[in-house]
C-alpha cells in the first residue's frame, strides 16, 4: 500500500497546471484508490484483457500480475512507485471517473497486444531513409525533446497518397515508444515528452487519405497514450496545414486541443523557449545545442542580451590569456540581424582582425588563437528593425596550438 503522502504528492504533480481546492484533490484522491482497487481486481480476476475460452486462468494470471506499460508494473501490490503515476494518467484523462478510466486503460492494453507495440523497438523501421526521429535535450522541467522530420522526397509521396500509410503508421507510434523509454514515472522525474513535428518539407495540401492518417494518428495519441504527449509542437507550419489540423483537432477535447501547438517558421525559436532553454534547443532551430558537442555542454553558463530596436549592442570576451583558442556561440531570436566578429587588441600599435562579417541567418559558433592581449568584440546590428530581440551567447577557452605549427613541421 501507498503511504498517503505519497498519493498526495502524486495528485500534486498531476495536476501541477490546475488549481485544485482541498475538496476536489479529497475527490481524486478517492478516485485513484478506488481505481487501484479495480485495476488489482481485474488483474488479479484475469478480465483485464478480453479472455480467451482456451487460456488457462491460473497461468494467465500469474502472467499478468507481471504486466507493465511504458514499463512500469501495473499491478499496485508490487508498490511500484511509477504505478499510479501511470494509472493518474488514466485517470486525468477521463476527468477522474473511474468507469471510463478503467474502459480506457483495458482498450489501450488491448490495442497494445494487437498492435504489437513492443515488438521491433531495436529495429529501424523508418518507411524511407530520410526519415529521421531523434530525442535530443530536455524541457525546463526535465521532459525529453522528442523530434520527428520527414525527408522531402517521402513527404510528397505521403501526401500524395503514394505509400503504405500501416507502415507510416507503425514507424510514428514505434517513434512515440521510444520517446518514452526515455521517462522514468518516478517522483520527481519525466512522465511525458514534447513532440517536435517539422513539417518543413510540406510541399502542398494532402489526399483525402494523407488527412485521415493525420487523424488517425492525433486519435492513436489521444485514446492510447494520455497524458504522455505534454505538448505536441508542430513546427516550420504553412498556411495549409493550419486548415487542414483545424479541422482535425475538432475531434479532441478541449484539454487535448491545447496540446497541440502550431508554429510559423517565423516563431519556432520563440515558441521553443517557452519551453526549453536556449542550450536546450538544437541550433536549425535557433537554439545553442549540436550533436556530439565537443566543445560546450548544457552546463556552460549561457548569456542575453537584449538588442534594441534600430540599434546596434556589442558582446566584448575580453582576453588576457595568450596561446589559447577561444570558441564562442551566438544567436538572435529571428535573426535578421547583420553580425560582425572581430579581435581587438590592447596594444594601440597593433592591428585590429576582422575574423567574420555576415547577415546572421543561423546560430553562429567560431573561433580564434589569441597570440596577444585583447578582446573579441561581436556586433549585431538590428538597424532596419522596429522590434526589440533577444541574444544569447556563451564562450569558453583552452590552451592550444594554431594549425600552422602543423602546417610548418
Amino acid at each position: 500500500m501507498v503511504e498517503e503522502r505519497s498519493l498526495e504528492e502524486i495528485l500534486s504533480d498531476q495536476d501541477s497546471e490546475e488549481e485544485c481546492d482541498a475538496a476536489e484533490m479529497r475527490s481524486r484522491k478517492k478516485a485513484l484508490l478506488e481505481f487501484r482497487n479495480r485495476v488489482e481486481e481485474a488483474i488479479n480476476g484475469d478480465y483485464l484483457f478480453v479472455k480467451s475460452p482456451k487460456r488457462n486462468l491460473e497461468n494467465a494470471s500469474n502472467e499478468h500480475r507481471d504486466m507493465t506499460l511504458w514499463g512500469v508494473p501495473l499491478l499496485p501490490g508490487q508498490g511500484h512507485e511509477g504505478t499510479d503515476a501511470v494509472l493518474m494518467k488514466f485517470l486525468k484523462a477521463k476527468h477522474y471517473k473511474v468507469h471510463e478510466a478503467f474502459t480506457l486503460l483495458r482498450n489501450t492494453l488491448n490495442w497494445r497486444q494487437n498492435f504489437r507495440t513492443n515488438d521491433n523497438l531495436d529495429q529501424d523501421l523508418r518507411p524511407h531513409l530520410d526519415n529521421v526521429w531523434f530525442t535530443s535535450g530536455v524541457d525546463k522541467e526535465g521532459r525529453p525533446l522528442c523530434y520527428n522530420v520527414l525527408g522531402n522526397d517521402y513527404h510528397n509521396r505521403l501526401m500524395n497518397g503514394d505509400i503504405n500509410y500501416q507502415d507510416y503508421l507503425r514507424w510514428r507510434v514505434l517513434c512515440v515508444e521510444k520517446g518514452i523509454q526515455d521517462l522514468n514515472f518516478q517522483p520527481g522525474g519525466a512522465d511525458s515528452i514534447i513532440q517536435i513535428t517539422d513539417t518543413k518539407n510540406a510541399a502542398g495540401p494532402a489526399t483525402k487519405e494523407a488527412k485521415l492518417m493525420g487523424k488517425k494518428m492525433i486519435n492513436l495519441l489521444h485514446d492510447h497514450y494520455p497524458g504522455i504527449v505534454h505538448k505536441h509542437l508542430i513546427i516550420n507550419v504553412p498556411s495549409w496545414f493550419l486548415t487542414l489540423n483545424a479541422i482535425n483537432l475538432r475531434l479532441l477535447t478541449k484539454r487535448s486541443k491545447n496540446k497541440f501547438i502550431f508554429v510559423k517558421q517565423s516563431r519556432v525559436t520563440e515558441t521553443l523557449l517557452k519551453y526549453a532553454t536556449i542550450e536546450n534547443i538544437l541550433c536549425q532551430y535557433g537554439g545553442l545545442r549540436r550533436e556530439n558537442d565537443a566543445d560546450f555542454s548544457t552546463e556552460d553558463k549561457v548569456l542575453e542580451m537584449n538588442v534594441r530596436a534600430s540599434c546596434t549592442e556589442y558582446i566584448q570576451i575580453p582576453m588576457n590569456e595568450v596561446g589559447v583558442t577561444v570558441t564562442w556561440d551566438v544567436t538572435v531570436v529571428g535573426y535578421e540581424v547583420t553580425y560582425k566578429e572581430e579581435f581587438v587588441p590592447d596594444d594601440d600599435c597593433s592591428y585590429k582582425i576582422l575574423i567574420q562579417e555576415r547577415k546572421m541567418g543561423e546560430s553562429m559558433r567560431n573561433s580564434f588563437y589569441i597570440r596577444e592581449p585583447g578582446k573579441i568584440v561581436i556586433t549585431i546590428g538590428n538597424v532596419s528593425s522596429y522590434t526589440k530581440k533577444k541574444a544569447f551567447y556563451r564562450y569558453k577557452s583552452r590552451p592550444s596550438v594554431p594549425m600552422y605549427m602543423f602546417i610548418n613541421h
